[in-house]
C-alpha cells in the first residue's frame, strides 16, 4: 500500500487536486491523506460547484489544516511522498522557508527532511524573482516543481484532457500506473 499525502492550497486550479483525488480513489493500492488549506476552501467555492464535504469524501483520511499534531506531521508516519496541487505561492514560500506553522507546510517539511518525494504543482503566472527563488530553494532541498504546462502531442479535446496530462506526470513521479494520457511514442509519421 502506497500512502500519498495530498495538499490542496489556495491557488487557482483546485480542479487539479480534485481530479487527482478522484483518480487515486480508483487505485486500490494507494491510500490518500488529505489536507485542505483555508485558501483552498475559498478557491473551491469560487471555481467549482463541488462541496468541501465531497472533496473530503474522495480521500481515505482527512487531516485538519491547523492540526500540527496529526500523524502526517511526524517523520515516523510512513508515506511514499506528498503532492501539493495546486500549490499557491504562499504555500511554496512557507515550504521554502521551512515555516511549518500549518499542517500543509509542516507535512511538506517532514517529507523533505525524510528525503521522500515532494511534488509541488504551482499555479501562478507570470513569475517574479521571489517566486523563482523559492522554487530554486525547494528544488535544492529535493522537491520537484511540476507546473501544469500542457503538451499537445496526445491530442487533447477537452480541458480535462489537459488536466489529466499534468496529473499523469504527477503520478509518474510516484511510480503509480495510470492511463490518463497517451504517451509520446516518437515520430509516428
Amino acid at each position: 500500500m502506497k500512502r500519498v499525502i495530498v495538499g490542496l492550497s489556495g491557488a487557482s486550479g483546485v480542479v487539479y487536486g480534485i481530479r487527482l483525488l478522484e483518480v487515486l480513489k480508483g487505485i486500490a493500492e494507494v491510500e490518500t491523506h488529505l489536507i485542505v488549506s483555508k485558501g483552498a476552501e475559498i478557491t473551491l467555492r469560487l471555481e467549482t460547484e463541488t462541496s468541501l464535504a465531497a472533496v473530503r469524501a474522495l480521500a481515505d483520511v482527512v487531516h485538519e489544516h491547523g492540526n500540527l499534531a496529526a500523524s502526517i506531521s511526524s517523520g515516523s508516519f510512513r508515506a511514499c511522498g506528498m503532492v501539493v496541487v495546486p500549490c499557491s505561492m504562499k504555500s511554496l514560500a512557507q515550504i521554502a522557508l521551512s515555516l511549518g506553522d500549518n499542517l500543509l507546510s509542516r507535512a511538506a517539511d517532514v517529507t523533505l527532511k525524510e528525503r521522500r518525494k515532494l511534488v509541488l504543482v504551482p499555479r501562478e503566472s507570470p513569475l517574479h524573482l521571489g517566486h523563482l527563488r523559492h522554487m530554486t530553494a525547494v528544488t535544492e532541498m529535493g522537491a520537484i516543481i511540476l507546473p501544469p504546462a500542457p503538451s499537445f502531442y496526445h491530442g487533447p479535446q477537452t480541458i480535462m484532457d489537459l488536466v489529466d496530462q499534468t496529473l499523469g506526470k504527477v503520478l509518474d513521479q510516484f511510480e503509480i500506473e495510470h492511463h490518463l494520457f497517451r504517451r509520446w511514442g516518437g515520430d509516428a509519421a
